[in-house]
């Protein structure tokens, strides 16, 4: 990469440090537990709205997985997200009532918070619907992950976007408070996945799947990325360009081997698609604070009328992280 690329990257690293300070202003302490956070402890940083129903399994998950403390964002819920989050121990809570999009869909926040509490921690940024698997990851927790990354130098973990689905009906299964969304959602794509490298940032660019052939078949280079760097030891003059899909300096985004061996890495079990799905994505099509005039919204509110099956005869049926690396979706590349 040439001197003046390098230059201009971090140019633009300092520019996204500098929005989040600003930025910093839209945000209202509600409870505010950063004070108990230990020097090794593990983060997840998150953004929401009206998510309340999720929000008891995606606690318990990561919490069973070995995080320790969680600093969320809500934007504005109306559905009780709040005040349950305000209400748990482990949890940080800011909420901002300003606009999504004009924050980078939510970039901005959480960057401020990253570079604010998450200076020499791991950290994990996940949506609520969002579930890391990585190898091992039924034996060990994330802390022999994180300990392994230490010992080998290895500062960012790579995961691919794994869209999950049922077998039928997106509604025909009613989705509970608590419940696993895995016993619902149990199917993926195999296969159908494009691949290309970011010149710019370095990072893969990932498209396909279920969201791919039902949603943008007639459109696939609009479909959304599934290449995320969502693990970080955290440095704070580091800062996330978009979504966890990049993130700068660009030397993090290289969680992929161009010579032919493999890194590790993992998947994020994307739990989008349950009865909840057709709801969410009329209110987000109305909010309109989404990505390039919501025009991933606009694709499912147009399909959803149609009530589509995502199952179709190359689906597989989600076992365990062993099956992913053997289909080539994630890696325990050296890690034994």
């Amino acid at each position: 990469m040439g001197a003046w690329r390098s230059y201009r990257l971090r140019l633009q690293r300092k520019r996204w440090r500098i929005r989040a300070f600003r930025k910093r202003r839209e945000l209202a302490e509600i409870a505010n537990r950063t004070a108990a956070i230990k020097p090794k402890d593990i983060l997840v940083f998150s953004t929401l709205r009206n998510e309340r129903i999720r929000l008891p399994f995606f606690l318990k998950y990561y919490r069973d997985m070995g995080v320790n403390h969680f600093v969320i964002v809500d934007n504005n819920s109306d559905d009780g997200s709040r005040e349950y989050l305000a209400d748990q121990p482990d949890v940080s809570l800011w909420t901002a009532d300003a606009s999504y999009k004009r924050a980078r869909f939510g970039v901005d926040w959480l960057n401020w918070l990253q570079l604010k509490y998450a200076h020499g921690h791991w950290c994990l940024v996940v949506d609520p619907d969002e579930f890391l698997v990585y190898p091992f990851c039924d034996t060990r927790p994330l802390r022999a992950l994180t300990d392994w990354l230490d010992a080998s130098s290895i500062k960012s973990f790579g995961a691919m976007l794994l869209d999950m689905y049922p077998k039928g009906p997106m509604d025909a299964q009613p989705y509970r408070e608590g419940q696993d969304p895995f016993e619902i959602a149990s199917w993926f794509d195999s296969g159908n996945y494009m691949v290309e490298k970011n010149s710019k940032f370095g990072n893969l660019w990932i498209q396909g799947g279920p969201r791919t052939r039902a949603f943008f078949y007639d459109n696939p280079e609009r479909a959304p990325a599934l290449n995320k760097v969502p693990l970080v030891k955290w440095d704070r003059s580091y800062a996330y360009v978009s979504s966890t899909h990049m993130v700068l300096p660009r030397g993090l985004n290289l969680v992929y081997d161009e010579w032919g061996g493999e890194k590790a890495s993992g998947c994020l079990l994307h739990a989008k698609f349950l009865d909840t799905f057709s709801a969410k994505a009329a209110e987000e099509l109305e909010r309109r604070q989404h990505y390039a005039g919501s025009h991933e919204y606009r694709a499912y509110h147009q399909h959803l009328k149609d009530d589509p099956d995502l199952w179709c005869k190359w689906s597989e049926k989600y076992i365990n992280w062993r099956q992913l690396e053997i289909l080539g979706l994630m890696s325990k590349g050296n890690w034994a």
